[in-house]
This record gives C-alpha cells, sequence and structure tokens, in this order.
C-alpha cells in the first residue's frame, strides 16, 4: 500500500531538512530556529498521516488534524525573522502562535462536527499563502537580517514557500471534499498522488540547501527620502566600504550596515536603489567584484582563492557575478590583462 510507505519517506527527508536548515548559515539563528521547528512538525504530522490512513490508527486523528494549523505560522514566522528585528518579531510569533489555539477555541465552541475544521485549514494555507506572497514582492532588500549573498535567494524562497502553501492547500481541499460527498473513499489514493509531488519538492529543496551553506503585519514602506539625501547617504556608505572594506565579510548584511551608519535599514535599502539602480547585495557584489578584478591583475593566486579573499563563499557564485559584470570569465579577465603590456606599442612605454 502506497499510503504508508510515502509518508514514512516524507518523514524522513523533512528529518533531514530540520537539521541541515539549523546548520545552515542564514544570518539569523531565529530563522534557523523557526524553518528547524516547521520540518520537524511536518515530519510527525507526515508520520500521523501514514498511521491513520495505513493502518488506520483513529487515536491520532485530533493530533493529525491540529498539527497543519501551524504550518503556514512557523514557515512565514521563518522568513519573517530575516525581516524584523527580535522585538518586532517576538511580537509578530506572539500573535501568529496564540492565533491557532484562538481560532480552535472559537471552533470547538461553535462546531461539534471536527470534519469541518479542514476548511479551517485550508483557510490557514491560504492566508499564509499572501502572507507569504506579500513578503517576497518587497524584494530581496526586506531582508534585513540575512546575510547579503543570500537575501537574493531566500527571497526566491519565499516564493516557493507560498507555492507550497497552495499545493497543501489544493490538496487539503482535495480530503475535505472526498470527506464530504464521498465519506474519504478516496483518501488514501490522493495522498499517494499529493505525496509523490511533494516528495520532489522536498528533494530539490535538499539539493539546493548546500547553496546557504559556508565551507502584527509590517509596516508599509515609508516615502523614500529626497534625491539629495540619498546620494548623501549612498556616498556615505561608499566612505565606510572603501575604507574599511566591509564588503569583504561574507556575514555582511543590510542590517549591520545600517546599523555603522545610524539609519533604518529599509532608508538604506531606498537611497542604494534610488541612486544606484541595484539593490544592496548588487552593489556590494560590485566592490566585491572590483578587489577581486584587482587581485587577478596583480598576483598568481588561484581564482578560488581570490573569490574567497573577496567575500564570496560560493565559487559558482563568484563565476556568474564576475561574467554579468565584466563579460567574461575570471580566468579570461586575467589573461586579457597580462597580455595589454605586450600589445602595447613601443612609442607608448
Amino acid at each position: 500500500m502506497l499510503t504508508f510507505p510515502l509518508p514514512v519517506l516524507t518523514a524522513a527527508l523533512c528529518s533531514v531538512l530540520a537539521g541541515l536548515v539549523w546548520r545552515a548559515r542564514l544570518g539569523c539563528c531565529r530563522a534557523n530556529l523557526l524553518f528547524s521547528a516547521f520540518f520537524v512538525l511536518s515530519a510527525v504530522s507526515s508520520l500521523l498521516v501514514g498511521l491513520r490512513f495505513g493502518y488506520g490508527i483513529s487515536t491520532v486523528l485530533p493530533l493529525q488534524r491540529l498539527m497543519p494549523l501551524y504550518f503556514g505560522p512557523l514557515l512565514y514566522l521563518g522568513f519573517a525573522a530575516l525581516a524584523l528585528e527580535q522585538r518586532a518579531l517576538v511580537r509578530m510569533a506572539v500573535l501568529h502562535l496564540s492565533a491557532p489555539l484562538a481560532a480552535l477555541a472559537l471552533f470547538w465552541l461553535l462546531v461539534a462536527d471536527l470534519r469541518q475544521l479542514d476548511w479551517l485549514i485550508s483557510a490557514s494555507y491560504l492566508i499564509y499563502a499572501a502572507a507569504l506572497l506579500r513578503l517576497w514582492r518587497k524584494g530581496p532588500d526586506a531582508l534585513a537580517q540575512a546575510r547579503l549573498d543570500r537575501a537574493a535567494a531566500l527571497n526566491r524562497w519565499t516564493l516557493r514557500a507560498a507555492g507550497l502553501q497552495l499545493f497543501v492547500l489544493l490538496l487539503d481541499s482535495a480530503i475535505a471534499m472526498d470527506f464530504a460527498y464521498w465519506g474519504g473513499l478516496h483518501v488514501p489514493a490522493l495522498i499517494s498522488a499529493g505525496t509523490v509531488p511533494l516528495l520532489a519538492m522536498l528533494l530539490a529543496t535538499l539539493c539546493a540547501l548546500p547553496l546557504l551553506f559556508a565551507p502584527p503585519q509590517a509596516a508599509a514602506r515609508p516615502a523614500r527620502v529626497a534625491a539629495r539625501q540619498e546620494e548623501a547617504l549612498e556616498a556615505r556608505l561608499r566612505r565606510l566600504l572603501q575604507q574599511e572594506q566591509l564588503y569583504l565579510d561574507p556575514e555582511l548584511s543590510l542590517q549591520r550596515l545600517a546599523k555603522r551608519l545610524h539609519v533604518p535599514a529599509r532608508e538604506l535599502s531606498a537611497a542604494v536603489n534610488g541612486t544606484q539602480a541595484q539593490n544592496v547585495s548588487q552593489y556590494i557584489n560590485g566592490f566585491r567584484l572590483a578587489h577581486a578584478a584587482s587581485l587577478l591583475a596583480g598576483s598568481g593566486e588561484s581564482v578560488t582563492a581570490i573569490a574567497a579573499q573577496s567575500g564570496f563563499l560560493s565559487r559558482s557564485n563568484f563565476y556568474r557575478e564576475f561574467q554579468r559584470v565584466y563579460g567574461e570569465t575570471p580566468a579570461g579577465y586575467r589573461k586579457a590583462q597580462e597580455a595589454q603590456p605586450a600589445q602595447r606599442p613601443a612609442g607608448l612605454r
């Protein structure tokens, strides 16, 4: 029977992901904790699904139906931890983690049939998918607590998390409808069919996760400061980076830069966006790439060593960014620089 082995495999993958996410260097340990809690909850829930529909153990039904109410909050709070400072995150966590308990209390007072709880769970998936989409639309710079070299990737994962919520919403709604109209006759088949793409998503996450390793509602975005103020702030940032070479630190984040300049992170992000037409991650990478280019032209060190010395922890990311900016590979750039003196006319020496 497919219904039990597949949930067990799902639980195993979620357990592995919980351990890996705990060790991932995202720039904010609170995010690690929340993401790990999400995968642990998913693992336990998958095991309970297997026990209920694979072996017919109905005693796990109440717990198995209550746990999904925390999928959305934990996943959303994980990404919110990358955007908010600790005090704001604590307030948000209290709100979002207590809301399911309040909803359940109200549900049990008004509704006698436990099967109707499925619709409350579906509403939770929809609400948090919308919340994740809203956070994603703010862009990488909204993730002020994340490391700069991780912000763009984590922003993309926010969109994928919203997609996961919508997928589970469709699957859960189909199961709820089957219970309502056919008494759960097709539920085992639905779980088997739905678990296969879910396993594919988890495997894709497992493959992509190494890229994150190294050897109450958000307030509305304030109006942008005047152009001269933006230019002055960007100039202060540029001086700070040039004088202290902070861009060589791979752990650098938007929040750390904002604290050094004593300005809000959103204001610093707006200044860079407004004056340079790029986000802060791309802006910092420009300094890193210029440093790498000077080392390529003036030293004999390996490309890998130069990438690490310039603040890049991912060799693939360094190659991709270098080609995007300079139009050639680091090795090709070095050869071109070495060939320039030989090509210079004698009269110009």
